[in-house]
């Protein structure tokens, strides 16, 4: 059954859920779904902005038929080529084969190859503060390479002050019914996917988000629309959604806190981090979070890992190498230009190995880091005169955190 939301005057949602999908790039889980947005402007000439996924692309089509109520399309604007925005585009093509699709230089090279297929004589391309005029609205492109994908352009519409973010302001989880961020509890309900989708997805690429910042401050931005997500319509929250990515893309804590992320194969090193915990908290430190890596989704603790200020990682020997699941999540932070942050590490070898030397090699590569304390090491599990040493490490976190 097809539908439309009203973004403004012109401006129509008409994207859809997903609910039955459970893992995002089949990697990070999705509890609670993810949306795939997409919007459609209705002036002289009209103009779909972006596809959606496959999967849930049958209502897709559906809502778009209904929106148009019988107008042919005549653009379509594809601000990502990512396969959860471009798979339905060649339906929507087919189905309007007087539509253009307009697109950057490096996104139809993108498509072909993908589909293989020859949009030679459908396509226009745009680059840097190129516009598209529909009658009452005129559309600018702005390139926003590698705000996810090396192909990524946002379109900004001058007559509502409409900013169509592509990826950028995106986060997991479906759409409840309420549409917009000022309709919901964004903090409660919404940041933390917002906060797990930028970190995972976007996170690396902090630098391309703020050369997107700067180019966007001569614009004025009423409404922010990504292609995940909820819409940001109010000063309030396009004050605070930007505050946030402005805090992320330059890599600094959002707030004091400390992730203790550990791996346990029979209880030991998980009592240790235990111990640190409860110690942390009798010394006043706020936001402690204990991870055991095995079991927590690795999207959930990189996204706090960034969140706070300090992290402790525990290097656990297994096959005289660091524990794999520590090793692989290390990578993954690395890799994500972890920076800016006070660190801590925990061992625990029974009888020999490299794990600590591995895990400070991989994390050396990051910037900024500020290592607090010594390694604190056990030999299978924490012995009693170890306690004092264990509690001046805890001294030294606390210390640390402002």
């Amino acid at each position: 059954m097809y539908y439309k939301r009203k973004i403004t005057d012109d401006i129509y949602y008409v994207g859809e859920n997903d609910r039955r999908i459970e893992r995002f790039e089949n990697m990070f889980e999705l509890p609670d779904g993810v949306a795939y947005n997409s919007y459609l402007i209705l002036d002289q000439k009209t103009a779909l902005l972006d596809g959606i996924d496959e999967a849930v692309s049958e209502r897709y089509y559906e809502n778009i038929r209904f929106a148009l109520d019988g107008r042919d399309l005549d653009y379509l604007i594809v601000n990502h080529v990512e396969p959860d925005h471009c798979s339905s585009i060649n339906n929507v093509l087919r189905e309007y084969p007087n539509a253009t699709m307009v697109i950057t230089q490096k996104g139809l090279q993108f498509m072909e190859q993908f589909y293989n297929l020859d949009y030679q004589d459908r396509v226009q391309i745009v680059g840097e503060g190129d516009k598209l005029d529909l009658g009452k609205h005129q559309l600018e492109f702005i390139m926003a390479p590698n705000v996810h994908w090396p192909e990524v352009m946002v379109t900004y519409d001058h007559t509502d002050n409409v900013l169509f973010s592509a990826d950028a302001f995106g986060s997991f989880k479906a759409i409840a019914g309420h549409l917009f961020a000022d309709q919901v509890n964004f903090e409660r309900d919404w940041l933390e996917e917002a906060r797990r989708y930028y970190m995972n997805i976007v996170g690396r690429n902090g630098p391309s988000v703020m050369r997107l910042f700067k180019k966007l401050v001569d614009f004025d931005l009423k409404i922010i629309a990504p292609l995940h997500g909820v819409v940001f319509r109010t000063p309030e929250m396009i004050e605070m959604i930007l505050d946030k990515y402005t805090k992320w893309a330059t890599y600094e804590p959002e707030e004091p806190g400390v992730v203790l992320a550990c791996a346990s194969m029979y209880g030991d090193s998980q009592n240790m981090n235990d111990i640190l915990a409860a110690m942390l908290a009798d010394r006043g430190v706020p936001n402690i979070r204990v991870y055991d890596i095995s079991k927590t989704s690795p999207s959930q603790v990189i996204a706090d890992v960034f969140r706070f200020s300090n992290a402790v990682f525990t290097c656990l020997t297994y096959n005289t190498q660091l524990y794999p699941g520590m090793d692989a999540l290390l990578r993954e932070i690395a890799m994500l230009n972890y920076a800016n942050r006070k660190i801590s590490f925990l061992e625990n070898q029974s009888w020999g190995g490299r794990a600590l030397a591995i895990a400070q090699e991989i994390l050396g590569k990051c910037k900024n880091l500020e290592i607090i304390g010594e390694p604190f090491k056990i030999k299978s599990s924490v012995a009693p005169e170890q306690m004092d040493e264990l509690a001046k490490l805890a001294d030294e976190i606390a210390a640390s955190i402002e």
